[in-house]
């Protein structure tokens, strides 16, 4: 059964291929969603997929790409909605 979890990124987290590289690690993991930057300066991620899956792509988030600073990661668990095809980067 598959689940969503939907994450705040919080830190030095755009303008250092913040989104790209977790779209390459989700996408390495099997799982859908998307993620985009948001005017705060966080990076908001939901990714749908196998629990094992998931909690492999947060432990991802909480390190992130070479030049990233991540000073916290809120993450929220719930069932899977369904809805995406892939694991895109959204405006």
């Amino acid at each position: 059964m598959n689940e969503r979890v939907e994450l705040r990124i919080v830190g030095r987290v755009q303008g250092v291929w913040y989104r790209a590289s977790a779209q390459q690690e989700a996408r390495r993991l099997g799982l859908t969603g998307r993620v985009r930057n948001l005017a705060d300066g966080s990076v908001e991620a939901i990714a749908e997929g196998p629990r094992d899956a998931l909690e492999a792509f947060v432990a991802w988030c909480r390190k992130g790409p070479p030049g990233a600073r991540v000073d916290d990661v809120r993450a929220t668990w719930a069932a899977a909605q369904g809805g995406f095809d892939d694991f895109a980067i959204a405006g």
